[in-house]
């Protein structure tokens, strides 16, 4: 049986069921509704999520120390596997415990890419909501009045053990960390606060909350966590309209060049925190 988070008790004691007002406390020390809004997007301040950096010191020690991104790429994907065996066993027959089913942040990734509306999926939009204070609006249907169908559906599949195990909030912390450290030591989308992304959309009708797309400009209010990409071509790909955003870098999760690994790389697809954006709108042909 899934139960309801606290921020949706607190609702229906109030009387409040829709979720589009809702918020939850945070581990970044922001209030979710000035994080997820335009403001912070036109004005945004680093993002550390409370005691992430601290519990890994050694792990940042061995990143600054490193000459090239190359390097801590390999420092961090080994710490990982180390601290929460993640790596393979070699030279032994794999044992009962090596075969059970070890969550990993890539494991996770690679779901959100073949089906961000599946269990990896809310896993992430979980994640988002427990340490950004972020609500998802929709996961495989629009996430609207609670309860319904639609939010039990997302809370049995966010608490999953296929991928809800092995500490698997504390690794995503550690990327999200990992991330915004390489952005700003090694640069790797540039320099500056903002890089511009793009993203094919469907659902734009539903999802515009300020302006008209007739106008171009408009304010969308976009799921917790989301797919944007580096390329226009690809981002039109994937849906009828086209939204370009200038995105804070310190919203990024996940980057292409990131990791070793080329997990989500092929389409050139970053991951972002969510919520309101500006955003310049056309109609593809």
């Amino acid at each position: 049986m899934a139960f309801p988070p606290a921020l949706a008790q607190d609702a229906v004691l109030t009387g409040e069921s829709d979720p589009a007002r809702w918020y939850g406390t945070n581990l970044v020390g922001i209030p979710a509704p000035l994080l997820g809004g335009v403001e912070f997007n036109a004005h945004p301040r680093r993002l550390r999520i409370a005691g992430a950096r601290a519990s890994s010191a050694g792990l940042f020690a061995l990143l600054d120390q490193c000459g090239h991104a190359d390097e801590a790429r390999e420092v961090f994907e080994h710490y990982m596997e180390l601290v929460f065996g993640l790596a393979k066993p070699a030279g032994r027959a794999p044992s009962s415990e090596n075969r059970r089913w070890k969550a990993s942040y890539l494991k996770l990734l690679q779901g959100w890419g073949m089906d961000a509306n599946g269990p990896a999926g809310a896993v992430l939009k979980g994640w988002v909501e427990s340490r950004f204070g972020l609500v998802p609006t929709f996961h495989k249907a629009p996430l609207q009045r609670f309860p319904s169908p639609a939010w039990v559906a997302y809370l049995e599949e966010k608490s999953t053990s296929r991928y809800h195990n092995n500490n698997i909030y504390q690794q995503l912390d550690l990327l999200f960390e990992f991330c915004q450290w390489m952005l700003w030591r090694f640069q790797l989308l540039g320099p500056g606060t903002h890089v511009p992304l793009w993203r094919g959309s469907t659902r734009c009708e539903e999802q515009t909350i300020e302006g008209s797309l007739r106008e171009r400009r408009c304010t969308v209010r976009l799921n917790n966590i989301v797919s944007f990409s580096l390329s226009r071509d690809t981002a039109d790909c994937f849906g009828d309209w086209l939204l370009h955003a200038r995105v804070p870098r310190v919203k990024l999760l996940l980057v292409p060049g990131l990791l070793a690994t080329r997990s989500l790389q092929g389409e050139s697809e970053v991951l972002a925190l969510g919520g309101d954006y500006e955003v310049e709108a056309s109609y593809g042909v």
